[in-house]
């Protein structure tokens, strides 16, 4: 495969897309049928950066093709990739998978739902970014979510992120061995300024918590 960037983007910025052979036999059979010569794919990210992202692909014939997109040429069709949903494309892999009734295009997009952080954002920004990045992932597994609430300067202990957790996370009896073994140390590692993570969730209710 080889890529040839149209727009202005730097180095970094080129996408690691990974459209597997598997894939790229499903989607040729699909866009020969479409009738159009030089017809290829679109792919970008809905409400990138946020729990709701999307990540989608489209038609694209050659007078549809955005300029700023950037453009993967594979053997049988191109792929253009929307050039600021690039940073939530990293590692993505769209393959599909055969079997006995036929087969399913799947999407695997690890950073789709991760906000995009600058060496300038804000602390805010960068607690943000660690967790939807590095611990609702795995919160998500007992069914759970936590979200920022806000950052307040103590005069006791310094910088204080206060969170609120959601889903099975709320009304959980093990919060406390979540909140100080597995978030704040995860998010004192990655912002060792932070002195302290405080819950604000109201855990009296339990309905739906993971261990009650």
């Amino acid at each position: 495969m080889t890529t040839e960037n149209i727009s202005t983007a730097v180095a970094e910025d080129i996408p690691n897309l990974l459209i597997t052979p598997n894939a790229q036999e499903y989607l040729r059979d699909l866009l020969s049928k479409q009738g159009s010569e030089g017809m290829g794919v679109r792919v970008f990210v809905e409400n990138a950066g946020t729990p709701r992202a999307e990540c989608c692909m489209a038609y694209s014939t050659p007078e549809e093709v955005i300029p700023t997109d950037y453009q993967q040429h594979y053997p049988d069709f191109p792929a253009y990739i929307d050039t600021p949903s690039i940073p939530y494309l990293k590692d993505a892999v769209i393959d599909y998978n055969k079997d006995r009734f036929g087969g399913q295009l799947t999407f695997r997009a690890p950073n789709s739902k991760v906000p995009r952080v600058g060496p300038d954002a804000s602390i805010e920004e960068r607690i943000s970014y660690v967790l939807q990045a590095e611990i609702n992932p795995g919160l998500a597994g007992h069914g759970g979510n936590c979200a920022l609430v806000e950052v307040l300067d103590d005069e006791t202990h310094g910088l204080t992120a206060v969170l609120k957790f959601g889903g099975g996370c709320q009304g959980c009896s093990a919060i406390d061995v979540t909140l100080k073994q597995g978030v704040e140390t995860t998010l004192k590692q990655y912002i060792p300024e932070l002195g302290r993570v405080v819950d604000q969730t109201d855990h009296t209710q339990a309905e739906g918590a993971y261990f009650k």
